[in-house]
């Protein structure tokens, strides 16, 4: 059995992962992974192609995953896709923000990230795509975003190295960098009414999500979509880390 495992699959970009993965020929089953059962349920109905199965639990909590991985080790399929899409930001001076926000952060956009990696990694054959969102925020450090522009760098740098590790295997990784995407990611990171950037800047998650599975499919390194952050990709490394991480500290979101 084939599957695709798609973390975040309740909303934005991994809902869209979900939708355009099930048809593909490769994917017998879609493995849907976020906490919200209701809403893993209502997409489960709408997926075209491959069956949904529904692994409603916090990716932050190991009694929760261990379902997941249980699962894996029994059932043992190949991992024909695997999406690290989970993940949560919050802006803010890092003083202002409590500890917690910051560690949970960190906890699922590194730690529950890397795990996850690790143990479908066994699963994965010649031809299997890992799709590890980052952030076009992993490009440079950002001031008033601070751990999750880390966690995103982080992100950026395990996929492209992993990259060099599998490719012998014939296995791609391809890091995801968007900018703003019309998502519920906004509401979390409390980016709301004069905080949010024109709506004109933000990307629809299904141009997003259509560019990089087309990306990983040609064994791309990294999937920039828009030309806005490709430019800031390439600017990104000129600009002084110390000049990028004063400016945005500026903006007070």
């Amino acid at each position: 059995m084939n599957v695709a495992i798609v973390t975040g699959a309740s909303s934005g970009l991994g809902w869209e992962y979900a939708k355009q993965l099930a048809p593909r020929r490769e994917v017998d089953e879609v493995w849907l992974v976020a906490r919200r059962r209701d809403r893993l349920e209502e997409l489960a109905g709408k997926l075209i192609g491959a069956e949904g199965r529904i692994f409603a639990m916090d990716l932050t909590d190991a009694e929760q995953t261990r379902e997941l991985f249980e699962t894996l080790e029994r059932e043992q399929p190949n991992v024909a896709w695997l999406v690290n899409n989970a993940g949560f930001g919050a802006i803010g001076p890092f003083e202002d923000i409590d500890v917690d926000t910051h560690l949970t952060m960190i906890d699922l956009n590194v730690r529950a990230l890397t795990e996850l990696t690790q143990r479908a990694l066994p699963y994965c054959v010649p031809g299997s795509r890992i799709v590890q969102v980052a952030s076009s925020a992993g490009f440079a450090p950002l001031g008033n975003f601070a751990v999750y522009a880390a966690t995103k760098a982080y992100v950026l740098n395990f996929a492209n190295a992993l990259a060099a590790e599998l490719a012998p295997k014939n296995i791609t990784v391809t890091a995801v960098c968007p900018g703003p995407v019309d998502t519920e990611f906004s509401s979390v990171a409390h980016l709301d009414g004069d905080d949010k950037a024109p709506e004109f800047i933000y990307a629809k998650p299904g141009d997003v999500v259509r560019k990089s599975i087309a990306d990983a499919r040609k064994g791309k390194l990294n999937s920039v979509y828009g030309a806005t952050m490709k430019a800031w990709s390439a600017l990104s490394g000129l600009v002084p880390r110390r000049l990028s991480a004063w400016t945005t500290s500026l903006y007070r979101g």
